[in-house]
């Protein structure tokens, strides 16, 4: 599926006000670690409180010990001080990455803003080398646009 088809499916999923916010932040992130073969792990994190970390709020794919990522840790962590998006082609070339799984070669991690404020982000997970192009970026740019809406 591609994201063009994905969009009303994200729409129609973060419009449904009979679930709470988290299991529809769960659903997207299951619709696409479904839907695009090389999302291998989807997932949310959200500043936790006035602590200088994030919190894994939702996910699809394999559970992850890392539930709680300090600021300026990892591709996550930086993305929380940098409010830039980050793309990561090889992640064996960082040196500030935190490993969740031997198989992750590269990473998304787009930042969701609040009215101006980095309140988290969607963090990307694939077990193919180097997929993310402009359009995962824009795509999900639009996605965290979308979320914002419902925070």
């Amino acid at each position: 599926m591609n994201f063009q088809e994905l969009r009303p499916k994200v729409e129609k999923i973060l419009q449904d006000s009979n679930i709470d916010v988290k299991q529809r932040m769960t659903q997207v992130c299951e619709l696409l670690e479904q839907n695009i073969s090389y999302y291998d792990w989807v997932g949310f994190y959200f500043k936790n409180g006035n602590k200088e970390e994030l919190k894994l709020k939702a996910f699809a794919g394999e559970p992850t010990d890392h539930e709680i990522i300090p600021f300026g840790k990892g591709i996550c962590g930086q993305v929380a001080v940098s409010n830039q998006n980050f793309v990561v082609p090889d992640v064996k070339a960082q040196d500030n990455y935190i490993a969740c799984s031997i198989n992750v070669k590269a990473e998304i991690v787009i930042p969701l803003f609040v009215n101006g404020e980095n309140v988290g982000q969607i963090d990307i997970d694939s077990h193919t080398a180097d997929p993310f192009t402009a359009e995962d970026e824009e795509f999900l740019v639009w996605v965290n646009e979308k979320v914002a809406e419902i925070l």
